[in-house]
């Protein structure tokens, strides 16, 4: 059985808790937050055993096998900190932190530590975009020349909500960004070029963001991301030999369609199951009944990796967060 924390008390923190039922051999035994009152009413409302006042009090529980850590990002790196300096492999939301240097202080001090460390891109860890995945390895669409996606969602966000707020990592780009992003990193790796341009905000944050990125190869990428009108949300990955089309949300499709030159369209499908967290959290539990240290579909060096590229984009884009 391994035994699940919980870290943060919002929308996702409970779809994740949610979804840990699905899992076989999960228990979720704890819960913690900022405040007492937040803490227990998650407790109460998933059936959590214990609900503390405080992140290091969660992360001292002994009991627990890891953490889960489900803070807006400009929390990440302080949360998952706590967590690994209390000796507690750590699950930890997407995006990793707010940039490069603090992703990296993680990661080694996860190594340093002997700890598990994942970052929860969940998209990596879907049954059908790990079949995709392999239908382009086994040359079902030929070399890949193109990767197409968008995320833009329609608000409106008023001034204040968090998405917004600069001090807390707000825009387009790191909230929803990095799927397209992450999706043009698996099927191509780094780029060697990088452009993008957005609108930003009069809180100092990206609103709606484009992005192209080219590989020596001669494919390119081309990525959108914005919270100023809803996009279709799909994604399209083109080769020399055909393409596959995945539908809305892209990241969590329950079909896709494969466009093999010369023949008819193939439908390859999923039955969706939960809200989607189940498989990352059953890629960490297999992680850690086999002593690795980190996810070979979300390493470390993929990580950080796609934190670089998005340091660069928004030194391109003019947005820093204070």
């Amino acid at each position: 059985m391994t035994r699940w924390g919980i870290l943060a008390t919002g929308h996702i923190a409970g779809r994740f808790a949610e979804d840990l039922r699905l899992v076989p051999d999960a228990e979720l035994v704890a819960v913690g937050s900022r405040t007492a009152e937040s803490a227990e009413r998650f407790a109460r409302r998933h059936g959590v055993p214990r609900a503390y006042a405080s992140w290091s009090e969660l992360a001292a529980d002994p009991d627990l096998d890891v953490v889960y850590v489900a803070t807006p990002h400009a929390a990440h790196h302080e949360a998952a900190l706590t967590c690994l300096r209390a000796g507690r492999a750590v699950l930890l939301e997407k995006p990793f932190t707010l940039d490069l240097a603090t992703s990296r202080e993680l990661v080694e001090t996860a190594r340093a530590n002997g700890l598990f460390l994942m970052e929860a891109m969940w998209m990596r860890t879907n049954p059908l975009i790990r079949r995709v995945c392999e239908l382009v390895a086994d040359g079902a669409i030929g070399t890949v020349t193109s990767v197409r996606a968008d995320f833009g969602v329609g608000g409106p966000f008023p001034p204040e909500h968090r998405i917004r707020a600069r001090a807390l990592g707000g825009g387009a780009l790191l909230d929803l960004g990095v799927y397209p992003v992450s999706l043009a990193h698996l099927l191509l790796g780094v780029p060697d070029h990088v452009h993008a341009w957005a609108k930003i905000s009069p809180e100092g944050v990206d609103e709606n963001t484009g992005i192209v990125l080219g590989y020596e190869s001669g494919a390119v990428a081309t990525l959108s991301c914005g919270m100023v009108g809803a996009t279709p949300l799909t994604a399209s990955i083109t080769g020399t030999g055909g393409r596959i089309d995945l539908p809305e949300p892209f990241y969590r499709p329950g079909s896709v369609t494969v466009h093999r030159a010369g023949a008819e369209p193939e439908t390859v499908g999923v039955e969706l199951v939960g809200n989607g967290y189940q498989d990352e959290a059953a890629e960490v539990q297999r992680c850690l009944a086999e002593g690795l240290l980190e996810s070979p579909l979300v390493p470390h060096s993929t990580t950080l990796e796609i934190m670089a590229l998005l340091d660069g984009i928004r030194a391109q884009i003019g947005v820093e967060y204070v």
